[in-house]
């Protein structure tokens, strides 16, 4: 068995790739209004900001930062990623056990890394924001509905046309 080490900073702030077991599926955008739900649900029990997020079709990024004195973020995904498959089970979705009586909606871990400074944050936060069009959902990043860069342009930190010229000049770069 592999031995995953996580770092874990009490109150760190750290970036989140999630990955549902089926990379073809679109579960993650066809139920983005249960997934909020249950996002919203974990919150109130084990609170956290969402620093930024995007919400892609089987997979998902997020930037979270924890509580001072907490460090708990795999809990966290664990009652996230638990808390959605119960709510598509009890709305009629059909998803198959194994022998432990696990469902395999969710890829098993998930990635992390501790952000170190602001700018790995804000290299982060605009791979989060630019990852619809890096994978050719949308041509500019304004019309993928289901990610914090409208929250961004509404609190003024990013202009509505943010990344929207050629990818040469962006200033996105691979993570």
């Amino acid at each position: 068995m592999v031995l995953y080490r996580r770092n874990r900073i009490e109150g760190g702030t750290y970036f989140f790739t999630v990955t549902l077991a089926d990379r073809r599926s679109q579960v993650l955008t066809d139920h983005v209004h249960e997934l909020r739900h249950v996002f919203r649900q974990v919150r109130t029990k084990q609170p956290f900001e969402v620093v930024a997020m995007v919400v892609m079709p089987e997979h998902l990024h997020a930037i979270w930062t924890l509580p001072e004195g907490d460090a708990d973020y795999s809990g966290r995904w664990k009652a996230i990623k638990s808390g959605l498959t119960h709510q598509l089970r009890r709305n009629g979705m059909d998803l198959v056990s194994n022998a432990r009586g696990e469902f395999s909606l969710w890829q098993k871990r998930f990635w992390e890394h501790t952000l170190r400074d602001d700018i790995d944050l804000q290299r982060h936060v605009d791979y989060i924001h630019f990852n619809p069009v890096k994978h050719g959902w949308v041509k500019h990043v304004k019309d993928w509905p289901w990610s914090s860069f409208h929250r961004y342009v509404r609190h003024g930190l990013l202009p509505i046309d943010w990344a929207s010229t050629s990818q040469e000049t962006l200033p996105v770069s691979e993570i």
